[in-house]
């Protein structure tokens, strides 16, 4: 066994594009309504999303443990990487073929990713870590892969600037709720801190707690923090207030009618790179858009029915595009671990330590 992180346990997350998923249930139009809801505010109560659905909470309660227990659907609480001084790193890692599977099994337990897919091919893994901008080094998943005789090849970007992620989670393009439902649902906007929000081991343990079930109840979170519930509640709500934690919804991709899971690198002229990133966020088929840097410098996470769609997508929608000047793209063939809309995220899935 590959030992990147130093341990054999622990089971990975997933098998096929979607994550960790039981039998297709089949999402109809509340469903979709549920998910939609659910993006914009995690942990609203049922009541709440059953006013705004026009549905019973009974109906609402149901519905959300029904997905929650198969897979279909699962709230994370998550960190924002910029908000709580941390730095994202977009890996891309080549590997011997027979060694490949393994090795991003490894990388699925580290507590420093917080997605890792099998890409197109099944020599490349593409994963996203985090690490302390504090300590103005590479991460040291890094540092690890470089001494791996399996791995061949490391390519890592620095994520710089999300144009598309975080709270906004590709349900929000869905059109599933009302704009008066949307309005309804969606908490007050964050109030970003001056500097960035330094997290305590209690934090820690908080959104640890979190990034497993962004629902996870009140006493539990008390239990893990040692806090009151009480004070639990009220630094939920100044961790949300300063940007520092949002929520989003983890779903089985072929409910929505998804089948194919592209990562898309754009080599992109600095002038037209804003322009570019804020016209490539605003496509349908868009779940996740960033600046990065090296000779890629836009990332884009994409999901589409089929192939067929998918290169209708890439010859229409993407060569219109203002000042591309090259695209390479790579098809996820197994998603092991984060959130499975993404193929990565600072709305991507934070690490428990972190996370969209």
């Amino acid at each position: 066994m590959v030992k990147i992180d130093g341990k054999a346990d622990g089971t990975p997350q997933g098998g096929g594009i979607g994550g960790p998923r039981g039998a297709p249930t089949g999402f109809d139009a509340l469903d979709r309504r549920l998910a939609h809801a659910l993006q914009l505010d995690g942990r609203a109560p049922f009541s709440r999303i059953a006013e705004a659905l026009g549905v019973s909470d009974q109906t609402v309660a149901r519905r959300y443990t029904r997905h929650r227990t198969t897979g279909a659907i699962r709230v994370l609480g998550l960190t924002d990487a910029q908000a709580v001084d941390e730095v994202e790193w977009l890996v891309r890692v080549q590997c011997t073929p027979d060694a490949a599977a393994s090795v991003a099994e490894a990388l699925a337990r580290r507590p420093d990713t917080s997605w890792v897919g099998l890409m197109s091919g099944g020599t490349e893994i593409g994963a996203l870590c985090r690490a302390a901008s504090s300590d103005h080094r590479d991460a040291p998943l890094l540092q690890k892969l470089a001494r791996t005789p399996s791995v061949v090849g490391v390519i890592a970007h620095c994520q710089l600037h999300v144009f598309f992620g975080g709270p906004q989670g590709m349900i929000s393009k869905s059109g599933a709720l009302a704009e008066e439902q949307i309005v309804r649902l969606s908490p007050p906007p964050p109030d970003p801190a001056a500097a960035p929000v330094l997290l305590t081991d209690a934090d820690r343990r908080l959104v640890d707690a979190l990034a497993r079930d962004g629902r996870t109840p009140l006493a539990e979170l008390a239990a893990a923090t040692g806090w009151s519930p009480t004070t639990v509640r009220r630094r939920l709500a100044e961790l949300r207030t300063d940007g520092a934690l949002y929520y989003d919804v983890d779903y089985d991709l072929r409910q929505f009618g998804y089948g194919v899971m592209t990562a898309l690198w754009l080599s992109v002229a600095p002038a037209e790179l804003v322009a570019t990133g804020e016209a490539l966020a605003a496509h349908p088929e868009v779940a996740f858009a960033c600046a990065v840097t090296g000779p890629h410098n836009l990332f884009a996470s994409v999901l589409c029915r089929n192939t067929a769609a998918l290169y209708r997508y890439l010859t229409t929608r993407v060569a219109a595009l203002p000042g591309v000047r090259a695209m390479e793209s790579a098809t996820c063939l197994r998603h092991l671990k984060g959130p499975g809309p993404q193929v990565t995220a600072s709305r991507a899935a934070p690490t428990p330590r972190a996370r969209r």
